[in-house]
């Protein structure tokens, strides 16, 4: 515990050359604006295409768009000044947007399955603790002291849903008394904050230790590597029980990805990917309800040769097609013919099929952006501890995006993965906010100013010494 504590007490980093800290909290509160905008305008073209006229909630939206985008506003100004301007604007664009989305999917949904009620909840949730994290969080150094209580909570988070029953094939979720929840979701921080507290404090055996075997890869030792493995075997071991692959995939290439940035060896990369390519071909033959999904990746269209009707990926693949390069429309698709997983995971679809290839590459290059800004602040932090923090959360975001995004369009197959801030899923929502109030204190103190050296002959030292001149 003491090696994974010992940089809290150093002095806090503070931004490279060429890097201008600045209270940049106009440019934040201008495109939280906008972003507040664009989702009301959106809500206000989906009521519209249902009933032709504008809808009676609107004001109302729009009062609690703009009351939750000031708290959050507010939240980041007061406590972390420096933090960059674009974080905070982003998640909220893509959480309305996902509200928006969903609002219009449960248009053609009964009113017992309307989830736009459920999702707006959750993310106001979200916000809020947002802005407590925010606000307890003052140092994130202070995280490293919780390495080991974060990975024991993390694997009981994982361990309790496989008591429950499945859902959709897959042991993730805990439902009791009407209330459902993904502890999983929660234990991807937990994860996060461990890898990165143990890497960083031992980043100088990590990197110079160990027989070399080819290239730059080396075998790390045992003491060195054993632990940390342990625990990642441990925590896919019981997602493989909760037939929950996405999140396995998810959990390896963070634990890949992080373990690189700490040894800046690129053998890793490789390790990793000829790892993950054995272990989905092994799981996608053995495991039927993975195997499923790698045949319609295969072939979408066969249940239509079969005269079965197309698949949830052939519709979606037919969704996106229709879109073309504007999009049908806000309200004007055909989607929901995806079935049950269009508010979930295939939301992307709905996207591609209304706002067009101009309006899914504007959001995939959204999610872009958030994911460069969280590696800009890992660049910019000295501290090792924060580097590989705020990397890992990037990560978990890029990783979503990825998984989800090539399993609708075909490039991959499905995982199941919630597309972060988009979907519908209450714990994946509240999990993202927690993710981007880190990456504001991260991304805070990285561009904190250095403080002002004190004036020659001043201070302690200079007392001290004109005593002993006398």
């Amino acid at each position: 515990m003491t090696a994974l504590t010992a940089e809290v007490a150093e002095p806090f980093p503070h931004p490279p050359p060429g890097v201008r800290p600045s209270r940049r909290g106009g440019a934040e509160l201008t495109l939280l604006t906008g972003a507040v905008l664009i989702c009301v305008l959106g809500h206000l073209s989906v009521g519209l295409a249902a009933t032709g006229r504008p809808p009676g909630t609107t004001a109302r939206y729009a009062a609690g768009l703009g009351c939750a985008a000031l708290l959050a506003h507010l939240a980041v100004r007061l406590r972390a000044p420096y933090a960059d301007p674009v974080l905070l604007p982003i998640a909220f664009l893509l959480n309305g947007l996902g509200l928006v989305l969903i609002q219009r999917l449960d248009l053609t949904t009964p009113a017992a399955d309307a989830a736009a009620g459920h999702q707006l909840r959750w993310s106001a949730l979200g916000i809020v603790l947002f802005v407590l994290a925010v606000a307890a969080v003052r140092d994130h150094r202070a995280l490293q002291r919780y390495a080991y209580l974060s990975v024991a909570a993390a694997l009981v988070l994982m361990l309790v849903p496989v008591f429950f029953p499945a859902v959709n094939g897959a042991h993730i979720w805990i439902r009791f008394a009407g209330f459902s929840f993904q502890p999983g979701e929660f234990a991807k921080i937990l994860l996060a904050v461990f890898f990165a507290a143990y890497l960083a404090a031992n980043r100088t055996a990590l990197a110079l230790t160990g027989r070399r075997l080819f290239w730059r890869l080396r075998l790390l030792p045992g003491r060195v590597l054993g632990p940390i493995l342990a625990v990642w075997l441990l925590s896919v071991g019981v997602l493989v029980l909760e037939r929950d692959l996405g999140t396995s995939l998810l959990f390896f290439g963070l634990f890949v990805i992080m373990l690189f940035t700490a040894t800046g060896r690129i053998g890793w990369i490789a390790v990793g990917l000829a790892l993950s390519a054995a272990g989905a071909y092994a799981v996608g033959s053995l495991e039927p309800h993975v195997h499923g999904r790698v045949d319609d990746w295969l072939n979408p269209f066969a249940s239509i040769d079969r005269g079965e009707g197309p698949g949830q990926l052939a519709q979606s693949l037919f969704a996106f097609g229709a879109g073309g390069l504007l999009g049908a429309g806000l309200g004007h698709g055909q989607s929901f013919l995806i079935g049950f997983a269009a508010k979930s995971d295939f939301i992307l679809a709905t996207a591609g099929e209304e706002l067009g290839l101009v309006g899914l590459t504007a959001v995939l290059l959204l999610y872009g952006i958030l994911v460069d800004r969280g590696f800009r602040a890992g660049l910019a932090l000295r501290d090792p501890f924060g580097r590989l923090l705020a990397t890992g959360l990037a990560t978990i975001v890029a990783l979503q995006v990825f998984g989800i995004a090539g399993g609708v369009t075909g490039l991959i197959p499905l995982t199941g993965m919630a597309m972060p801030f988009l979907a519908q899923g209450g714990s994946s929502v509240v999990t993202n906010w927690i993710i981007v109030a880190l990456l504001v204190r991260l991304s805070d103190s990285a561009r904190r100013p250095r403080p002002a050296p004190a004036p020659a002959g001043t201070g302690p030292g200079a007392a001290g010494a004109a005593v002993a001149g006398r």
